[in-house]
């Protein structure tokens, strides 16, 4: 079978064809503008087939884009008939947040207890993504991102300060009293922070010391706390991270303060439900018992 068009062009087109206007198809989506006509373009460069004729300042259907619309209204009519009938009212009332797996893990997870007791008549839905890519304002109605908080269409409120500090099982801790002593022991590193061990050994005063180290990359930062935890090595986490866990200790400091941060995000240019909306103040009152 002809596998079909990505999910989100086929919503551009069905939100553009029935507004009848890319401006209105994004505000409804909760993209930009030029987002639904790239996605529109490259829809049309699949099928092979011009779905709108633009005017300077009106869009309509071309024939095809017109042939085509009913099956698409029916597709998402059958799509959201049979999703209520597999699995009831809840999909419609659920809030997604998608988070690193790492905030899930270590800073969300210890409190998901307060929030179901604070909250038991929300259906929460817990996304992961990992690289900044898998982040944006679709699919997720708050989101726990990481980088400086400079996204263009959200709100995005600082978790506070960020420092990463070395973190090992405390076997491991025991035989370091210094950083220089980090020599010959594996050093894990998590892919895509902006800050990593060179930086750290550098303002450890201790630059270069990575080079008399065992190296072991992993493309997520669950993953070195994991193997840290198991003696294998010893990791550079976000200090945030670390509150909850008692398998893992600070051999020495210092931190080294991070320009990049967790965030609170959601859309700014979306409706929030009342239930999303309920998850956004306990989140934000979480931050603010965390010191955030």
């Amino acid at each position: 079978m002809t596998p079909l068009p990505p999910l989100t062009w086929l919503q551009a087109f069905e939100a553009a064809a029935r507004t009848l206007s890319f401006t209105a198809a994004g505000r409804e989506l909760g993209v930009t503008q030029a987002a639904i006509s790239q996605r529109i373009r490259l829809l049309e460069d699949r099928l092979g087939h011009k779905l709108f004729v633009r005017h300077p300042r009106s869009l309509t259907l071309t024939p095809a884009g017109q042939a085509w619309l009913p099956s698409i209204h029916d597709a998402f009519s059958r799509l959201a008939e049979g999703t209520a009938e597999v699995f009831g009212g809840a999909a419609d009332h659920s809030v997604t947040l998608r988070t690193t797996p790492v905030i899930q893990q270590d800073w969300l997870a210890p409190r998901l207890a307060r929030l179901r007791e604070a909250h038991p008549e929300v259906a929460l839905r817990l996304v992961s993504a990992i690289w900044p890519d898998d982040f944006g304002p679709e699919g997720a109605d708050i989101e726990i991102r990481y980088g400086h908080g400079d996204w263009a269409g959200v709100e995005a409120l600082s978790l506070g300060e960020e420092w990463l500090v070395p973190a090992c099982a405390p076997a491991v801790a025991e035989r370091l009293r210094a950083p220089a002593e980090l020599a010959g022991h594996t050093l894990l590193h998590a892919l895509g922070f902006g800050a990593g061990w060179p930086a750290w050994l550098e303002a450890a005063g201790v630059g270069g010391l990575e080079r008399r180290c065992d190296s072991l990359a992993c493309d997520n930062q669950v993953m070195t706390l994991a193997l840290a935890a198991r003696g294998i090595g010893v990791a550079l986490a976000h200090r945030r991270l670390l509150a909850e866990r008692d398998d893992l200790v600070v051999p020495f400091d210092p931190g080294l303060p991070c320009a990049e941060r967790f965030w609170l995000v959601r859309p700014s240019r979306r409706e929030v439900g009342d239930d999303a909306g309920r998850v956004w103040r306990w989140l934000l009152a979480e931050r603010e018992l965390s010191g955030g």
